[in-house]
C-alpha cells in the first residue's frame, strides 16, 4: 500500500524512526488489528489504553451511523441535543454515589484542564478566591494542555514549556520504590506513609492558597505505578482536613479497567471531581468528560443570577452528537456484557502471567492491578529505552502482538474482551523478545 508519509507530524513519535520503517494498521476487528500487509496483530494495549469493549463493536458502529445520518452536529452553547443528556444520565448512573454532574470534552487534556478551571471556579464561587494553587505528583500524566503539563510530572513533557507553565503549582512525591515493593503484586503494602507529604507542602503554601490536588489513582502513562494500600484514602482524608478538593484523573483507570466502573470505587475512595475520557466511547471518536460533586456544581451555578452565565468554559465540540451517541452505545455495552466484572474474574489470571516473567532477562521491576500491568526493564548503558523499544518490535513483528512501550517499561491493558489464552499469548511472547533482545 502506497501512503505519502511526507505531510503529517506524527503525535508522540520519533518521526524520522518512524517514517524510515512504518508500521501501519488498516481495520480492526475484537481484539485484533490488521496491518496493511496483511498480518492479525493481537491488541495487548487497547489501542492506547482506550478501546475497553474491543474494537469495530456493531452496536456502537450503529449508533454512530445512525446519529451521522441524523444529526451531525449541534452547538452546545445555549442549546442542546437530546443524545448529549442522554449520555450524561447513563454515565452518572456508574458514577459514585453524589457525583452526578457531567461536563463533555474532548479529550482528557481538555477534561483536566476543565476541571482545574472548575476548582478554581468552585472556589471562587464560596468567597475564597485567594486559593489557586495545585498541588500534582512526580511522575504524573494529565495530558498536554499546559494546566495539566504544569501539574503533571513528567520531565519530558516539561522541559520545552517550562517557562510558560502555569504559576502556583508543587508536586508531591511518586510513590515508587524497588527496595520496598518491586514485584508487587497488585497494591504494594509499603508507601502509604507517602501522602503525608501533602502536609508538607501545605505547611509551605498555607492551605488558604491551596485550590486543590490532581493525582491518578493509578498512573499508567509513566509506566504503572500501582498505589499502595492506604494511599489514597490518607489523601482524601488530608484534603477534607485543609479544604481541598482532590481530582482523580481516570482516564486511564476508568470504565472497567480494575474490574470496577472507576478506580475510585475500586479503591473506595471518592474525589471531588474526575477527569474521564478513553474508555468513556471506546475511543470511536474524541471524547472526554469531567464528573463533579453535586455540590460542586450547585455552588458554581447558584452563585450567579438565573440569567448569567456560571462557567465561562467550554469547546465548540462538546457533547457532540457522534460521540455522544457512542457513549450511550459504549456504556449499553459494557453492562449488556458485563464487562466490568469480567475484568475482574480475569485480573488474577493476568496477575499470575505477567509474573511469570520475573525470572526472564533483563527484568528489573513487575506492577499489575486489574488488567494494567507494566515490566520494567534494566536499561542498557547509555540507551535508556533502546531495549524496551527492540521488544516492543520483536513482540509486534515475529509474535503479532502490540503492547506498549515508555522509556524501558512495557505497559499492558489489554481490551477486556480479552480471553484467559489471549492474555497467556501476550506475556509469552513478551517472554520470547526479552530472551530474543541484548
Amino acid at each position: 500500500m502506497a501512503v505519502n508519509l511526507d505531510n503529517l507530524w506524527m503525535p508522540f513519535t520519533a518521526n524520522k524512526q518512524f517514517k524510515a520503517s512504518p508500521r501501519l494498521f488498516v481495520s480492526a476487528k475484537d481484539m485484533h488489528y490488521t496491518t496493511d500487509d496483511g498480518r492479525q496483530v493481537l491488541d495487548g494495549t487497547a489501542g492506547l489504553w482506550c478501546v475497553n469493549a474491543g474494537h469495530g463493536r456493531a452496536p456502537i458502529v450503529s449508533a454512530i451511523c445512525e446519529m451521522a445520518q441524523t444529526l451531525d452536529y449541534a452547538p452546545m452553547f445555549q442549546m442542546g441535543h437530546p443524545k448529549v443528556f442522554e449520555a450524561a444520565s447513563k454515565l452518572a448512573a456508574i458514577t459514585p454515589e453524589g457525583m452526578d454532574k457531567v461536563f463533555f470534552t474532548n479529550s482528557g487534556s481538555e477534561a483536566v484542564d476543565s476541571a482545574l478551571k472548575m476548582v478554581l471556579t468552585y472556589h471562587r464561587a464560596k468567597g475564597e478566591g485567594q486559593r489557586t494553587k495545585f498541588i500534582g505528583r512526580e511522575r504524573g500524566y494529565h495530558g498536554v494542555g499546559f494546566g495539566g503539563i504544569s501539574v503533571g510530572g513528567i520531565g519530558g513533557n516539561r522541559k520545552h514549556f517550562s517557562a510558560n507553565l502555569m504559576p502556583g503549582v508543587d508536586h508531591l512525591p511518586h510513590t515508587l520504590s524497588y527496595e520496598h515493593a518491586a514485584f508487587s503484586r497488585g497494591e504494594p503494602e509499603w508507601g502509604a506513609h507517602l501522602a503525608d507529604n501533602l502536609e508538607n507542602l501545605i505547611a509551605l503554601h498555607d492551605a488558604s492558597t491551596i485550590a486543590g490536588v490532581i493525582v491518578e489513582p493509578l498512573a499508567g502513562s509513566t509506566g504503572v505505578l500501582i498505589p499502595p494500600k492506604g494511599y489514597l484514602k490518607r489523601l482524601r482524608e488530608l484534603c477534607d482536613k485543609h479544604g481541598l478538593l482532590l481530582i482523580f484523573d481516570e482516564v486511564i483507570t476508568g470504565f472497567g479497567r480494575l474490574g470496577t466502573p472507576f478506580a475510585a470505587q475500586y479503591f473506595d475512595v471518592t474525589p471531588d471531581l474526575m477527569t474521564l475520557a478513553k474508555g468513556l466511547n471506546n475511543a470511536a471518536v474524541p471524547m472526554g468528560a469531567v464528573v463533579c460533586k453535586n455540590e460542586i456544581y450547585d455552588t458554581v451555578v447558584n452563585a450567579v443570577p438565573a440569567n448569567a452565565i456560571e462557567f465561562f468554559h467550554g469547546y465548540t465540540y462538546s457533547g457532540h452528537p457522534l460521540a455522544a451517541a457512542a457513549a450511550c452505545a459504549t456504556l449499553d455495552v459494557y453492562r449488556d456484557e458485563q464487562l466490568f466484572e469480567r475484568a475482574a474474574s480475569l485480573s488474577a489470571h493476568f496477575e499470575n502471567e505477567i509474573h511469570k516473567l520475573k525470572d526472564a532477562p533483563h527484568v528489573k521491576d513487575i506492577r499489575n492491578l486489574g488488567l494494567v500491568g507494566g515490566v520494567e526493564l534494566n536499561p542498557r548503558d547509555g540507551a535508556i529505552g533502546a531495549r524496551a523499544y527492540e521488544a516492543f518490535l520483536h513482540c509486534f513483528y515475529e509474535s503479532g502482538v502490540m503492547v506498549r512501550y515508555t522509556g524501558d517499561i512495557l505497559a499492558f491493558s489489554p481490551p477486556l474482551i480479552v480471553s484467559e489464552a489471549q492474555i497467556t499469548e501476550i506475556f509469552a511472547a513478551v517472554g520470547k523478545a526479552l530472551r530474543a533482545v541484548a
